[in-house]
């Protein structure tokens, strides 16, 4: 059968991983969730909203609902995780884009049932990696970046308040950093029985790598000084830890998250 080839067949890069979690300098609990299932080949940040109950619950219900639907899919007739010549015929962008829109509704639906986790919801920011292609499912304002030798290139777009601003020429990128309005996003999963679902696909190549992360990072560290501190550690594992302490250096202001996710020849 096609879907055991495309499950046995060999991958041409190597994918090695590394993530870490913290609850910061400020908060006093932890509502951001990640997942690393390497089997996949499968990374998620999510950022919970709502509440002491509610954020946490939310983030942890959107990472493992997209786990298990992924895993769902992989075993149907249908599966998207077989290999595809190019990007413009490869199933699995709509697979988690499926994935997060059943997170969004087991989120929504868990909240009407128990009063106490009303209104609560969470960012996504999820990557798939099948041999030299990389696909992104993408809700809010968790981030994901492509560090690629000298470039650094955030690959998702900020769906938050200030972002809107930006694109309407209403306030600079450098006024947006100081907004009181910068942690308001625009769209979440689970806040609402729907959600619209960014994604997108990009070829890999050797070398290159993936760092998604929650705003509690990227709203403490430049770009530059990311892609300065992912390219000066030899040791990816060692990656995620001097990220979220850098991050803490500045303040801590908010929870912190960090995946990176490295292709090797």
């Amino acid at each position: 059968m096609s879907k055991t080839a495309g499950q046995s067949a060999a991958p041409r890069l190597k994918v090695v991983s590394a993530g870490q979690t913290d609850v910061g300098r400020k908060r006093n609990h932890n509502e951001d969730s990640f997942l690393i299932d390497d089997e996949l080949q499968l990374y998620v940040v999510a950022d919970g909203m709502g509440g002491h109950a509610g954020g946490g619950t939310a983030s942890r219900i959107a990472v493992e609902t997209i786990d298990k639907e992924l895993r769902k899919a992989r075993e149907t007739r249908d599966n998207p995780f077989i290999t595809v010549p190019n990007l413009q015929e490869a199933l699995i962008p709509e697979a988690i884009r499926g994935a997060v829109e059943r997170a969004c509704l087991a989120i929504y639906t868990a909240a009407q049932e128990d009063p106490r986790l009303s209104g609560m919801g969470t960012t996504v920011i999820s990557l798939v990696v099948r041999d030299d292609q990389a696909f992104f499912a993408h809700v809010g304002d968790s981030r994901a970046y492509l560090i690629r030798g000298e470039l650094i290139q955030q690959i998702s777009e900020d769906h938050s308040l200030v972002n809107e601003q930006i694109k309407a020429g209403m306030i600079t990128p450098e006024e947006a950093k100081h907004s009181r309005y910068k942690n308001i996003i625009t769209r979440s999963v689970g806040f609402e029985e729907e959600v619209q679902v960014d994604v997108m696909g990009v070829l890999a190549e050797p070398g290159d790598v993936y760092l998604l992360c929650s705003d509690g990072l990227a709203n403490m560290l430049e770009d530059r000084e990311i892609h300065e501190l992912v390219n000066g550690t030899p040791n990816l594992q060692d990656m995620p830890k001097r990220l979220i302490d850098m991050a803490n250096e500045r303040g801590g202001d908010d929870n912190i998250t960090v995946i990176v996710v490295q292709i090797q020849g």
